[in-house]
């Protein structure tokens, strides 16, 4: 037995937020939305892909933003993705010097999720 990789990470929203969702993780961090699977749609939530990476956005009543555990997304442009973040009102907190060779900063999804992104 072993782990043989990733299926998708989970990330709560509140009830009533999936329409900030498709801004956030669809128009700016331009993932394509997946269909959910008829026997979960009635949950809401909704889920995001791009490349490898899937983010599962689930209702959790009562709602607690994750500040702490997060998601890290690989990107391929992070100055550029950092300066669309800005430019539509998310805070953005650089983290260059403290893993080597690795290049990130954090910001928080509409809902306070922290999320990460990372360039080599």
């Amino acid at each position: 037995m072993a782990v043989i990789g990733l299926d998708h990470v989970q990330v709560a929203i509140p009830p009533g937020g999936e329409e900030l969702a498709r801004a956030f993780y669809g128009s700016i961090l331009g993932m394509v939305e997946t269909p959910k699977p008829e026997a979960l749609a009635g949950r809401g939530g909704c889920w995001f892909a791009a490349g490898s990476a899937v983010i599962h956005l689930g209702v959790e009543e009562p709602f607690h933003a994750a500040r702490k555990a997060h998601p890290a997304l690989l990107v391929d442009d992070l100055d550029g993705l950092q300066r669309l973040l800005v430019a539509a009102g998310h805070e953005c907190v650089r983290s260059d010097n403290e893993l080597p060779g690795i290049h990130r900063f954090h910001t928080a999804d509409p809902f306070g999720n922290r999320i990460e992104f990372q360039q080599a």
